[in-house]
């Protein structure tokens, strides 16, 4: 954020009907489906530090760290000047600033806390800190998910547990022993294979116990100045999962060679490297030839998390395009107080709220509690990553049309979000892998199908259309065996279900009367805006209004 006390008053024109910058609010404060959430689903407990982070987040200095953080994406040094081999991967300061408010804020660490809403507190955080800059939110992510997979070697998670679930962060390049904290990155894929990560072909030499030699490449490693890296390879006994940490017991630099960076799309400001382990030392976790099930420890929870960053860059966008409408006039009216861009605007923010509803609900899902809680955090984690990183990227689009030109711009945080929005769909899995998923898991596994109708089902009877839609999802699930050609439509259909369910019993009345009709027995339509008559949209954009912003007092 560059301008400082700009001139409005200039020698050729005077600057007018332009809209206010969206900074300096509380991001929690400002969402009310988000406030219900977090008490809905038992996380009341942390409404203070949420809060607290949701003032400190929607800053205009926290704003400008992520634009800057992706203005200035991160640079390679592969050599120092002497010609010394350093892979060192440089930030610039603005995207160690936000990784240090998230890390300290807890986010990666509340769910190894025990206590019942952890996870919801951890979601409903990191849903507010991917509105202002979502490359962050990747290594905070597997930092915290690590967890789950070093629990499976008690030596390991003995001796990283604590510097991982610490709440700071040390970007220095060194042993982790040395410092404050630590953060953990992923290096799974290979250039033969991608998702099919059985084809892999990077070698793990046995060196005896559970050390081993790991030499081959990563086609896709993330964020690789973390402090360690859980990683795949072929160990004698199959595909094995291993910890690959920067540096050695010794104090050495573990020969884990970065060859270059990624020039993507979107994700500018968290780095994404191919790299080479040269007979890098790493510790065995889990039996071998037992790789990908030892891993999915941590991938179920980072689908979880790719679906509610999405939801929190929707909010976002929604926000953006409402904040717009509401000062920016056009053909003698304020944008807000026309017709079909209510229409639009209500829709997006009607998609953001389903979304918030879906990703805490199966947030508290993972705080587990009892055996049904445990197996709908294992399918609604797949439905949601399946249906609401596919739903960003035009959500995002239309919200920057809501914008016009100015949308388009980089200097605008839209036209970031847009090239952000596909990322999380192709990451922990695209669209197809997930949805094969949720096939299997349905098939396979009677709790995850009990629990995903225990959902669904609770909200029979409160809504006609609901009902017809629900035995429209019950003839789907009765031929799971030849349902792979349609897989697709199959989740999407989950999806809807569930968000429809989920506000049916917890929103205002007009959120879910007018997500029922706009999304359910033929109610969705190719665009946002396409929502039928009659529908009381006031109330709706009311839930996305900040600051001075005003809903037409004709639509309350």
């Amino acid at each position: 954020m560059i301008a400082r006390d700009p001139i409005s008053d200039l020698p050729t024109h005077q600057v007018t009907n332009q809209v206010p910058p969206l900074i300096d609010y509380n991001l929690f404060a400002s969402d009310p489906g988000l406030q219900e959430a977090l008490r809905r689903e038992g996380a009341g407990w942390a409404e203070e530090t949420v809060h607290a982070f949701g003032a400190a987040i929607g800053t205009a200095d926290s704003i400008a760290r992520g634009e800057a953080a992706n203005r200035h994406p991160p640079q390679l040094h592969s050599f120092d000047r002497f010609g010394q081999r350093i892979d060192f991967v440089e930030y610039h300061p603005a995207y160690h600033a936000l990784m240090a408010q998230g890390l300290e804020a807890g986010i990666h660490s509340l769910p190894a806390s025990g206590r019942p809403g952890a996870f919801v507190a951890h979601a409903a955080l990191e849903y507010m800190l991917t509105q202002v800059e979502p490359g962050v939110c990747c290594p905070i992510t597997m930092t915290g998910a690590s967890l789950a997979v070093l629990l499976q070697n008690e030596g390991l998670h003995a001796e990283w547990a604590p510097l991982i679930i610490a709440n700071a962060y040390d970007p220095a390049a060194g042993p982790a022993t040395a410092k404050r904290g630590a953060t953990i990155g992923m290096a799974m894929t290979e250039k033969q294979g991608g998702s099919d990560v059985r084809t892999n072909t990077t070698l793990a030499r046995p060196l005896g116990g559970d050390h081993y030699e790991l030499t081959g490449h990563k086609w896709f490693c993330s964020a690789p100045m973390s402090d360690g890296f859980l990683t795949l390879a072929q160990a004698p006994g199959g595909l094995t999962c291993f910890f690959t940490p920067r540096w050695r017991p010794d104090g050495k630099r573990n020969p884990i060679f970065i060859q270059r960076l990624k020039d993507k799309l979107g994700n500018r400001s968290n780095a994404s490297a191919e790299i080479e382990y040269a007979g890098a030392l790493a510790w065995r976790i889990g039996e071998e030839g037992r790789g990908v099930a030892t891993i999915m420890a941590m991938v179920n929870q980072t689908r979880l998390d790719a679906a509610l960053v999405c939801a929190g860059m929707m909010r976002h966008c929604a926000v953006e395009a409402v904040h717009h409408a509401a000062h920016r006039k056009a053909f003698g009216m304020h944008l807000i107080d026309q017709p079909l861009m209510q229409t639009v605007l209500a829709d997006l923010v009607i998609e953001a709220e389903a979304a918030t509803a879906l990703v805490m609900r199966i947030a508290r899902a993972f705080d587990g509690g009892s055996p049904e809680e445990t197996a709908f955090a294992r399918i609604g984690a797949a439905i949601a990553k399946f249906w609401v990183t596919k739903r960003l990227p035009n959500h995002s689009y239309e919200a920057l049309e809501c914008l016009g030109g100015n949308g388009f711009v980089e200097e605008g945080p839209l036209a970031r979000f847009y090239r952000e929005a596909p990322v999380n769909a192709i990451w922990e899995g695209s669209g197809n892998v997930n949805a094969l998923d949720v096939l299997r898991a349905l098939a396979r596994e009677r709790a995850s199908l009990g629990a995903l109708r225990m959902e669904l089902e609770a909200s029979k009877g409160l809504d006609r259309d609901y009902d017809r839609f629900l035995s429209g999802i019950e003839a789907g699930l009765q031929d799971l065996a030849s349902a792979e050609p349609t897989a697709r439509r199959l989740v999407e259909d989950l999806a809807l279900g569930l968000q429809a369910s989920l506000l049916l019993r917890h929103a205002p009345a007009d959120v879910a009367e007018t997500f029922v009709a706009g999304r359910l027995n033929g109610g969705m339509r190719g665009c946002y805006g396409a929502l039928p008559a009659g529908l009381k949209l006031g109330p709706i954009l009311e839930r996305a209004v900040v600051g001075s912003a005003k809903v037409p007092a004709t639509l309350k």
